[in-house]
């Protein structure tokens, strides 16, 4: 975990969430655009605001990865409107974060700049274990669970489904399933044509993509379940309407709703009561995901919840701005998992700190980058358990492509990136993934990491006496004790290679003694 010495240089430069504060989560959805706004007040967090409206996202997704220019202006316009009402709130109390749809997009950044433009805040995607331990998290704090027992959350969302197996506020079990409502209509229904038939076969398809992982959660067992989002609770309310329950989804209550869902024939025909006509066009792919999750774990009663992930977003953002951040739990569950060198993690991670203090001032880096510095450090030799050769290269690619919780895809590539170019050569593509609003720092930090993992590579224990940074603009210049480098020639020959090899960072290396 970070020292109580990295924790205070973090904190000086990052401004605390204090009380009055204004806060907001931003949920890019493959059915629904959601913002909640709320104030932090006395330690809690008390909605001032919310703002949904309908944008479909999954609807413009074609099978090349495209997005419609329809559907793409829709989010555009609605992300600005979201913009406005958060303009004055500072980015470091915003997440905005986008899921499904924009994960399954061929060129995503084609997307998120002018959605980021439009915003005026960034944009992180996450992965679907991301998505589905903040839906837990949204979940416990609004519904909070019995002491020592386990609840099954499901979150039906327009691009992909999500279950959890929690107790407390941890998400035990996460996944996440390429089923939604959206994606289910248009893939198992198409224009619109509902029939049992196509239900049976549609309900069989989507019953295998539960088992693959119901024997490990029917074995960890729950003692209740609750239902997220929009779909869930426009289900529950059907069920209401139609007098069949009081909100919940009971075994004996779904298959009637299906059954008077079917009697339409077609989707424009469907007239379930109690169902909005913003819910009409997808529903059917929504009921049709909960029945078979019903029906593969034997689930007899659902409560429905009034949360979501973007209640989840607003806690993890106290939590990342206090002492409860996730990325944290995750970096010493990698060094752990991986057997990384801890003292040798340690004097990297000094090292790069200490340059990092020199030189965070005129490169304009922030406590962000400062975090992201750190946990490099830690698993810069992450890759050592799978091979010695190439090893910054297999954990690169390990982070990267984890579901490692707490983090956005693009703060995994950003670690990636820093853990790609800390050794050898740095190649063309070790920034493709990263956005491009991080691409300056990313290459610095990385500069940073490399200078101190060269400084270390004899894992001696003793300090290096003299190390000092300057830099203007790209250059950097760094001086050593003479009679100290003299006394390691193998350091020294590394040293005077490295200008060359970390130019490909944009970086000017001048190195002197003395």
């Amino acid at each position: 975990m970070i020292g109580q010495d990295t924790s205070a240089r973090v904190d000086a430069m990052t401004p605390p969430i204090a009380d009055g504060d204004m806060l907001a989560a931003i949920d890019l959805g493959s059915n629904s655009f959601h913002m909640i706004v709320a104030r932090y007040t006395l330690g809690q967090l008390r909605v001032v605001d919310r703002l949904r409206e309908t944008v479909r996202m999954a609807e413009g997704l074609d099978t090349r990865g495209g997005l419609t220019a329809e559907v793409r202006q829709r989010a555009l316009a609605c992300l600005s409107r979201f913009g406005e009402r958060i303009r004055d709130i500072p980015p470091q109390n915003v997440r905005a974060l986008a899921t499904n749809t924009v994960r399954r997009l061929a060129a995503p950044q084609a997307f998120l700049v002018p959605a980021e433009t439009a915003l005026g805040h960034a944009i992180e995607v996450i992965a679907g274990r991301e998505e589905a331990r903040l839906i837990y998290l949204g979940v416990a704090h609004a519904q909070p669970p019995k002491p020592g027992e386990r609840r099954l959350v499901i979150d039906i969302g327009g691009g992909s489904t999500e279950c959890i197996i929690g107790s407390g506020f941890e998400a035990l079990e996460r996944e996440s399933l390429q089923i939604g409502c959206v994606a289910s209509t248009r893939r198992f229904f198409p224009g619109g044509k509902l029939s049992k038939k196509r239900w049976r076969d549609a309900l069989a398809e989507v019953s295998a993509e539960f088992q693959q992982f119901a024997s490990t959660y029917r074995a960890l067992g729950w003692q209740e379940v609750v239902g997220a989002s929009g779909t869930n609770k426009a289900i529950g309310e059907i069920c209401a309407a139609m007098k069949l329950t009081k909100g919940a989804v009971t075994a004996a209550a779904l298959p009637q709703v299906r059954d008077r869902l079917l009697e339409a024939g077609h989707v424009d025909a469907i007239a379930l009561p109690g169902l909005s006509d913003d819910r009409r066009p997808i529903i059917a792919g929504g009921i049709l995901v909960l029945e078979a999750a019903f029906n593969v774990f034997g689930i007899e009663r659902m409560q429905v919840s009034k949360a979501a992930m973007r209640e989840g977003v607003l806690r993890d953002l106290l939590g990342r701005a206090g002492d409860d951040d996730p990325r944290e739990t995750s970096v010493e569950a990698l060094m752990q998992r991986y057997g990384i060198d801890r003292t040798q993690a340690g004097r990297v991670e000094a090292t790069a700190l200490r340059l990092f203090d020199q030189v965070a001032r005129p490169w304009q880096l922030d406590g962000d980058d400062l975090r992201k510095l750190v946990w490099a450090a830690r698993v810069h030799e992450l890759g050592l358990v799978i091979a010695h050769s190439q090893y910054h290269v297999h954990g690169a690619y390990v982070l990267e492509h984890s579901d490692i919780a707490g983090f956005s895809r693009q703060e995994q590539q950003f670690l990636a990136a820093l853990v790609r170019c800390h050794r050898r050569k740095v190649p063309k593509s070790a920034f493709d993934a990263v956005p491009d609003r991080l691409l300056v720092q990313a290459r610095r930090t990385a500069a940073l990491l490399r200078l101190a993992v060269l400084l270390h590579r004899s894992h001696e224990a003793d300090d290096i006496p003299l190390l000092q940074a300057g830099v203007a603009d790209d250059v950097l210049t760094l001086r050593f004790s003479q009679r100290w480098l003299d006394a390691r020639p193998l350091l020294r020959i590394d040293l005077e290679g490295e200008p060359d090899e970390i130019a490909p960072l944009g970086i000017r290396l001048v190195l002197s003694a003395e």
